[in-house]
């Protein structure tokens, strides 16, 4: 369990943020990411009603750390003082976390008038909830804020956060009525890193190493990365002092075959999640550059299924010779790197 501090000590550091996902931001995804260099990662929502009501199986995985898990903040969501106190309190004893976040940017409709980005409606209740929150922990409390309900009236939320005891604000540049269109919002989320003393961390639209850079001259204390994770924790590696080029095909393959096998391990249990469909999503994003193996990719049931479906690749050899990959340098049309089969 880490001391109160704990959003200061990991910004003495350089690096980005892995932000929380539904449905990707689980304990295999955190653990590739917190290998590369992510400064922290943070878990997939949760329900703080939902974790107080017991939970389920499928509510303790989204919280549950995988073994030894360190830097992990669990995020939870809700619009009530009480039960999200409580909620803290169990998620602290149960999941071990670095810190607890509160989810004001959610836009999805299924959550409204639970918490999400509905409180951007009525800051003053995210106000009371931060603070009933800081109240139940020693822990660091954060929120991760989007610009507004329909208009942008961050600089207010977030000043109203930081005097309720938020120890970090997380800004992604987009309205909730927004959604995911449009661009986000730079700007917008430099205005909110002057106007507050707390560290803020910028989310939207980052998917190189070298937009993270520029976006981090913005005055935010660090970067979060959402999507631009998906089949790249090497991203991560790069912000923390790495080379930006991507690993070569093989190496790419073998990391898919190894998210393939901590997924199988980490939901060996009777969720019905053992299975990786879950996962269909992310492989094929790994290798962009073989858009033929995205098919068969999307089918697998197994980490057997993955393996079979990328051995010419992981047979390659470290010279390139005796796979399938073209020894061209190929730009990669989803991250913007060059994919190098050296």
């Amino acid at each position: 369990m880490s001391a109160p501090g704990f959003y200061a000590s990991r910004l003495t550091r350089p690096g980005a943020v892995l932000a929380p996902m539904a449905g990707y931001s689980d304990a295999p995804m955190r653990q590739l990411a917190a290998e590369q260099g992510a400064l922290w990662t943070v878990s997939e929502m949760i329900s703080a009603r939902g974790l107080m009501g017991g939970g389920d199986s499928e509510k303790l995985n989204l919280g549950r750390p995988y073994p030894g898990e360190q830097e992990r903040v669990v995020q939870l969501f809700g619009a009530e003082s009480d039960v999200l106190a409580g909620a803290v309190a169990r998620a602290e004893a149960w999941f071990q976390p670095a810190a607890i976040d509160l989810n004001m940017g959610c836009p999805v409709p299924k959550i409204r008038g639970k918490g999400g980005a509905c409180l951007l409606q009525t800051p003053e209740v995210a106000y009371d909830l931060v603070s009933a929150m800081r109240q139940a922990t020693r822990l660091d409390v954060s929120a991760k804020i989007r610009l507004g309900w329909d208009h942008d009236r961050s600089v207010e939320v977030a000043q109203g956060l930081e005097a309720a005891g938020a120890a970090l604000i997380t800004v992604h540049g987009r309205t909730s009525a927004q959604r995911y269109t449009g661009q986000a919002d730079w700007e917008a989320i430099a205005r909110v890193a002057a106007s507050v003393r707390v560290p803020v961390v910028g989310s939207g639209d980052i998917l190189t190493p070298a937009q993270a850079r520029e976006r981090q001259r913005m005055g935010v204390a660090a970067v979060m990365i959402g999507r631009g994770a998906v089949g790249n924790p090497w991203i991560f590696r790069s912000l923390a002092g790495g080379q930006d080029d991507l690993p070569d095909a093989r190496t790419r393959a073998l990391t898919a075959l190894r998210h393939a096998e901590l997924q199988e391990q980490f939901y060996d249990d009777d969720t019905g999640r053992l299975t990786l469909r879950p996962l269909r999503k992310v492989l094929p994003k790994y290798l962009p550059d073989y858009p033929q193996l995205r098919d068969d990719l999307v089918q697998v049931v197994t980490a057997g299924d993955v393996r079979r479906v990328l051995r010419p690749l992981l047979e390659e050899g470290p010279d390139g010779a005796g796979g399938a990959a073209d020894p061209a340098a190929i730009t990669d049309p989803l991250n913007g790197y060059t994919l190098s089969h050296s």
